[in-house]
């Protein structure tokens, strides 16, 4: 049914709890009826997405951007499908989503939360988006994931890492497909054990931030609980561009390792500055001097150049996975073939988990056969699917996390070409990197989804 065989009953407030304070158009049906939230019409239904444009994360939201556009492509039957070729489910076929074609509203969120919301406020209230995607700062993503609960409107996250967003911050309307700070620690520290020993003492530099704190807090536990011990732990603002100041008293630490609990250009400065005080050439406690980047990306090795080479950290994805490590990782090479095409150059990370959130919303309401907000939740808690590039995976119920391998990287040495920054060292097994849904790092017994929220 379209909008115009509703009746619009101006601006109501929707929410959880009363006064919950988002206002939104409501829709009733002529006969009285109501629906949900921005109900779609016949012929087109509104994605809203919600990408860092400017900010230290700009970059991610950059190619975030250029994968949404290419996820409406195909679902829309351009291009050549990419993942729907791939996909395990073979709901979607090119025809949009329940028929109706797929358009798009784009935002700002200058990798500021306030920004963020206001942001995707207007996307719903003015714009009719149905459905809220983006990220790149998980204090973006949490404040987003809050708005849309209140409104009733799904929110697919797109990069956002911090435990908190599928912890104790989760949302019934909300879920994640990228790992987070806990899946980084388990997959990271028996590689750093490995590589630099039992015996090391850390200092932490972190962005000062949600993602920042549950990332410390992942690579301390991980760390301390193979031996490391953490000598100092200082957070930055992640307006910051020179970190001089901040690196220049690691040299008289008595540290021997530096973590950057830092992401984008935050992690590009730094580490940067890093190499310019002479760290990656030092020596401490009779240990060559080591710095690990537990996340960290293409684009930002990109940008961080040749002081990348030899760095350890952790990825949700890689262009090369199913090249180097074979069909289980297959819709890969479909996607990077499809993006490559368009763009002229590989995705990123960011880019692969904003496509595949794209399409696995359109594919659980065509699954369900409904574009409300509980139908669409209902069909995709407990949803196992393959083909989309990182193995086997399952949304899982209790917290809306997705589950699946995790790839711990370093940069190379030698790399080929501009593209070509990152090798990867160990693909961690999803079993090892699988906590309870109450895990302390994720809110404890306390952290609770609530209940999905259809909103009008």
């Amino acid at each position: 049914m379209s909008k115009s065989n509703f009746t619009r009953r101006g601006v109501i407030k929707t929410g959880a709890v009363a006064g919950a304070g988002l206002a939104v158009p409501q829709y009733l049906r002529a006969d009285g009826h109501a629906g949900f939230t921005n109900a779609p019409g016949d012929s087109e239904v509104v994605l809203g997405f919600n990408v860092p444009q400017s900010g230290p994360y700009a970059d991610e939201g950059a190619d975030e951007l250029r994968a949404y556009e290419l996820a409406v492509e195909h679902l829309n039957g351009g291009g050549d499908g990419g993942m729907l070729q791939t996909f395990s489910s073979k709901a979607l076929d090119g025809t949009g989503i329940l028929g109706r074609e797929v358009k798009y509203v784009t935002g700002d969120t200058q990798t500021k939360s306030d920004a963020a919301r206001a942001s995707a406020r207007s996307m719903i209230e003015k714009d009719g988006a149905i459905m809220i995607t983006g990220g790149s700062s998980s204090g973006v993503a949490v404040a987003v994931q809050a708005l849309c609960q209140e409104a009733g409107i799904m929110f697919m996250a797109g990069l956002t890492h911090s435990n908190d967003t599928t912890g104790k911050d989760r949302k019934a309307n909300g879920f994640r497909h990228f790992f987070n700070s806990y899946m980084t620690g388990a997959a990271l520290a028996p590689v750093l054990a490995a590589q630099y020993g039992t015996d090391r003492k850390a200092y932490h530099l972190t962005a000062d931030y949600n993602w920042g704190y549950t990332t410390e807090e992942a690579i301390r536990a991980s760390t301390e609980a193979m031996g490391w011990e953490t000598v100092n732990s200082v957070k930055t603002p992640l307006t910051q561009t020179d970190f001089s100041s901040y690196i220049a008293p690691v040299l008289n630490s008595g540290a021997d390792v530096l973590v950057l609990n830092h992401y984008g250009g935050n992690m590009i400065n730094s580490l940067t500055n890093a190499v310019q005080f002479g760290l990656r050439d030092a020596q401490a406690n009779g240990k060559n001097f080591e710095i690990v980047v537990p996340l960290y990306s293409e684009l930002m090795a990109r940008g961080a150049g040749a002081n990348i080479a030899g760095i350890l950290g952790s990825q949700n994805w890689d262009w090369k996975i199913e090249n180097q490590l074979g069909a289980k990782y297959a819709g890969t090479n479909a996607f990077v073939q499809s993006f490559g095409t368009k763009y002229g150059f590989p995705p990123s990370q960011a880019a692969h988990t904003t496509y595949v959130q794209t399409l696995l919303y359109a594919d659980a309401v065509q699954r369900a056969g409904s574009f409300a907000p509980c139908a669409v939740v209902e069909a995709l808690e407990g949803f196992e699917f393959d083909g989309m590039g990182n193995g086997p995976t399952l949304y899982r119920a209790d917290d809306h996390q997705c589950f699946k391998d995790v790839l711990v990287v370093r940069g190379k040495e030698n790399p080929e070409n501009e593209f070509d920054l990152v090798e990867i060292v160990e693909v961690t097994p999803v079993d090892q990197v699988t906590y309870a849904p109450d895990h302390p790092q994720m809110g404890g017994a306390d952290a609770s989804l609530g209940e999905c929220n259809n909103g009008a």
